[in-house]
């Protein structure tokens, strides 16, 4: 395995494409805020919590949800939202990363005091307040460094059902703000029209169409209008398939929704959750559903620490599809999924994946720009490129300046 320093992978710029706001607070701002709106948490220390929901292992992707009860029960507010995502930012170019496209499900945040506008604009504030901050250093002005850039993705629910209501009213103690026959009144096509106006009409770095929850019972198609919507907007897409379903979910996620990037894949190359009887048709299928994915470059969001504690038969990374992604030189990224709940960042996300993979500082290097090139930036297509050299031009520099073995 190659050899790569810690200090290394937490200077070379990064990205993060995949990684959920509510996800992702810091632990202590979670615990200030529950005392300030009042809401429960099993404990009220750091270590406490740790300890009892936010995990090293999960028994299963029900236990990893457990814990966004809690974060999204304290996102309620416009000042705490705003401190979120400010603090989001900070987090992440502390460790090196220069681009993210946080996600999240605006429903779930607004109430009879927030609309769905007014939480991306508050959402918005946060990130923009700390990447003018950090974009008025002497080095990034001056050149020496890639500025911090970020994109916002707002996340449709496959599952707006009265089950799905019940879930977090059960959890969720937004129902203190809103009644609950008005918890999920937002279908996906309302939300994609939303998020086209506050782009459009706000011009808010609104991104990104993302789908979200449960795959098995709740296929893509049924969001399909909000997704036709969405391509004929020129609202980029990416849609969680593949990860707790198989290629089905995937090819639907590429044929009938437009995405341009795959959230996990996770069940990409598992032929046995095809859709034909036949197991040779099977293979068949996969194979050329996987071929299409790396010849028409369609990004996955890897996100290797979340998979692992979600998926009980994935015994080490070692057994992880990323390897075989690698191998057919799939366009991927490393993800963090979600910093708290996975107690990851996109360095240890890195780490994991050269410790458990060969992975040579020529492979390494293109991973990375991989993030910065197939990102949803909001800019025009020639800004893209200039902020693209810049990246490739500054990990460069950390290359010669570390000169990790190759």
């Amino acid at each position: 395995m190659n050899h790569y320093s810690d200090e290394f992978l937490r200077a070379i710029p990064k990205t993060d494409l995949h990684v959920h706001l509510d996800g992702s607070l810091r632990v202590a701002t979670l615990i200030d805020l529950a005392k300030q709106y009042k809401i429960t948490l099993p404990s009220y220390s750091e270590e406490g919590l740790m300890d009892t929901v936010f995990k090293e292992k999960y028994a299963d992707l029900v236990e990893y949800l457990n814990g966004f009860q809690y974060t999204v029960a304290v996102m309620q507010t416009p000042e705490a939202l705003e401190r979120v995502a400010y603090e989001l930012v900070y987090d992440s170019y502390n460790e090196g990363v220069r681009y993210i496209e946080p996600r999240f499900a605006p429903q779930l945040h607004a109430n009879k005091y927030m609309s769905v506008e007014d939480v991306l604009i508050a959402v918005n504030n946060g990130f923009l307040r700390a990447a003018n901050e950090i974009n008025s250093q002497d080095a990034i002005m001056q050149g020496n460094e890639p500025r911090f850039e970020y994109g916002i993705i707002g996340c449709a629910m496959r599952m707006f059902t009265g089950e799905f209501a019940s879930y977090f009213k059960r959890f969720v103690e937004i129902h203190r703000y809103m009644p609950e026959d008005d918890l999920f009144g937002l279908s996906s096509l309302d939300l994609v029209q939303t998020l086209i106006h506050v782009r459009d009409e706000l011009g808010l770095p609104i991104v990104g169409f993302d789908l979200a929850g449960a795959e098995e019972g709740y296929p893509a198609v049924d969001h399909k209008r909000a997704f036709d919507f969405a391509h004929k907007n020129f609202l980029k897409k990416t849609i969680h398939a593949g990860e707790a379903y198989g290629p089905d979910s995937i090819f639907q996620a590429i044929a009938d929704c437009h995405a341009d990037r795959i959230g996990h894949g996770t069940h990409l190359f598992d032929a046995h959750m095809g859709k034909y009887a036949d197991e040779k048709e099977r293979e068949n299928y996969v194979k050329r559903l996987w071929q299409y994915i790396a010849d028409r470059r369609i990004n996955i969001e890897v996100c290797l620490s979340s998979n692992l504690q979600t998926m009980p038969y994935l015994k080490s990374l070692k057994d992880h599809p990323f390897g075989r992604m690698l191998e057919n030189r799939l366009s991927v990224t490393f993800c963090t999924d979600n910093r708290l709940v996975s107690r990851t960042s996109v360095s240890n996300e890195i780490r994991q994946a050269v410790t458990h993979f060969e992975i040579p500082s020529r492979m390494l290097k293109n991973l990375i720009i991989y993030g910065f090139k197939r990102s949803f930036f909001s800019g025009t297509y020639l800004q893209k490129r200039h902020y693209v050299w810049d990246v490739i031009d500054y990990y460069d520099k950390m290359q010669n300046e570390f000169n990790p073995s190759a």
